[in-house]
């Protein structure tokens, strides 16, 4: 599956955000592993999104753009997320595209 699924030269398929349920992260580190620009763990073990700015956002259900050169890193790390804990949606429909709601 790629980005431009859906509707081929649309750019707005480009737009997504990630964000992690903490209730379900199991603190394994492998979205570290993938995609450390865009993942972090904290001192509680579990895993976070990180802004453009490289600042932990701890809020729950706090979202970052997935950057486009990154996608295929944060793609891996939603699939071998042993928690399930990852969801990848698309900004302009909020619609889940990866992760364990994705279709």
């Amino acid at each position: 599956m790629t980005v431009q699924q859906d509707s081929p030269g649309d750019s707005d398929t480009q737009d997504l955000e990630v964000w992690i349920d903490q209730d379900l992260c199991t603190g394994d580190g492998i979205c570290v592993q993938y995609a450390p620009d865009v993942f972090e763990l904290d001192i509680d073990g579990l895993a976070y999104v990180k802004s453009a700015d490289d600042e932990l956002l701890q809020d729950p259900g706090a979202t970052t753009p997935v950057p486009l050169p990154l996608l295929q890193d944060v793609v891996d790390s939603a699939k071998e997320c042993p928690g399930d804990c990852i969801h990848v949606r698309r900004v302009k429909d909020s619609v889940e595209v990866y992760g364990p709601d994705a279709d």
